[in-house]
């Protein structure tokens, strides 16, 4: 049913009464873990609607590792197989610590399943498989009110004037998420780095095993993991870039080029010197939600809450903030699912699904915590000078196992 109701806030800037759209299941952000939400949904026989600010798909730049944990969810949405046709298993991981005595290598097995895979590939696979005119392109969102004083429902307002009320609200926003500020959830922090993500392509085939190679030197780190025959991920990181930082990507690539010389091989050098333009990615802030954050925050606000960055945003050190958004994706795809099981045809009954959404927060509490946790302390421990900070995260990630990639041994259930 829809309702003409008064449009306020931009009325005279519009003119004239608005029409209101009434949804069931609302979610703000169609990257990785907002598409992953809406076809885990589907699965389960439940509509919902993407609400996404680009005029696209955001399938470009960069490529994503993808554990056992996260492939055990992609099983469970059906597109597992498709997937695995665009890239090849990395078996191990060899870590080398360069020293003035001499580098140190360590070889850690994989731990199942880990693949890189064209971000591309992923979001266009899931966009797919979403029923057709699930996903509304150009929406950007300028205010969210509560739908009533009990907050059961949300009111959305775009920037054109179109007001949307549902009955569920997912913020699936990334790490400015603007649901996460509705739940009044406090910012997440941001560390300086200077960080260099893309692939490049070997067109006669790369020489490399399947294995990640990561690379830590004086002040900086270097990741490579083959992707397929041809194409070979890779990430460099500078720990304290100071005002050397900048968000030209080809500048940035030139920069390192500079500081890697005499540091690593030619065979680096080369991978890092001609990457496929439209993969690189640039950053110079890493954004993360302290654990602390994470363990005493409130994700939800009657039928509202958060999944993926917006609600446990973390740095890249443990390679588990994609896997993670796609086990969140399924556990609230699922307890929604059960919230709708046994209602009036389509219609969700507000209480249900603020159970849902609590028994959600609740499942993956103390998951994310412990993924947030150890990322800190690995970022820590990588990048601080003080011996205090160092022995400590060394502590914990040694309590977490890190080393052994335990955090990869996880199963967020069946859908």
């Amino acid at each position: 049913m829809k309702m003409l109701v008064p449009f306020s806030g931009l009325q005279q800037q519009l003119g004239g009464d608005m029409e209101e759209e009434v949804h069931g299941i609302v979610i703000v952000g169609g990257g990785i873990c907002g598409l992953a939400t809406a076809l885990a949904l589907h699965r389960k026989g439940v509509p919902s609607l993407v609400l996404e600010k680009s005029e696209t798909l955001r399938a470009d730049g960069g490529s994503i590792g993808v554990h056992v944990n996260g492939w055990r969810v992609l099983e469970q949405l059906g597109i597992a197989s498709d997937l695995r046709e665009t890239a090849g298993v990395v078996t191990e991981f060899h870590d080398v610590w360069q020293q003035e005595q001499g580098n140190k290598s360590v070889v850690v097995p994989v731990r199942g399943e880990l693949r890189w895979l064209k971000r591309k590939d992923l979001i266009e696979t899931m966009a797919k498989n979403i029923p057709s005119g699930s996903i509304r392109f150009s929406c950007h969102i300028a205010a969210i009110r509560p739908a009533d004083p009990g907050n059961h429902g949300a009111v959305l307002t775009t920037l054109d004037g179109t007001i949307i009320r549902a009955k569920a609200l997912i913020g699936c926003d990334g790490s400015n998420s603007v649901v996460a500020k509705y739940l009044g959830l406090s910012p997440p922090k941001s560390t300086s780095r200077m960080l260099l993500r893309g692939y490049t392509r070997y067109p006669h085939g790369h020489p490399f095993g399947p294995y990640f190679l990561r690379l830590r030197g004086k002040g900086f780190f270097v990741g490579r993991s083959p992707m397929t025959d041809n194409l070979v991920n890779f990430f460099v990181a500078f720990w304290h870039p100071g005002g050397d930082a900048t968000k030209d990507a080809h500048a940035m690539k030139d920069f390192l080029l500079e500081k890697l010389k005499g540091q690593c091989s030619d065979e680096i050098l080369e991978m890092v010197r001609d990457p496929e333009p439209d993969s690189l990615i640039i950053l110079t802030k890493i954004w993360y939600r302290p654990p602390w954050q994470v363990m005493f925050s409130s994700f939800q606000r009657g039928t509202a809450t958060v999944a993926g960055d917006a609600m446990h945003v973390m740095g890249t050190y443990i390679g588990q903030g994609g896997s993670a958004g796609l086990e969140d994706a399924l556990v609230l795809a699922r307890s929604l699912s059960r919230a709708a099981a046994g209602s009036d045809g389509s219609e969700l009954c507000e209480k249900k699904i603020s159970a849902a959404i609590r028994d959600y927060v609740k499942e993956r509490r103390l998951r994310v915590v412990r993924l947030s946790l150890e990322s800190f302390a690995m970022g820590t421990l990588l990048a601080t000078k003080s011996l205090l900070a160092k022995l400590a995260s060394f502590a914990i990630v040694s309590l977490l196992g890190t080393g052994t990639l335990r955090h990869t041994n996880y199963d967020c259930g069946r859908l």
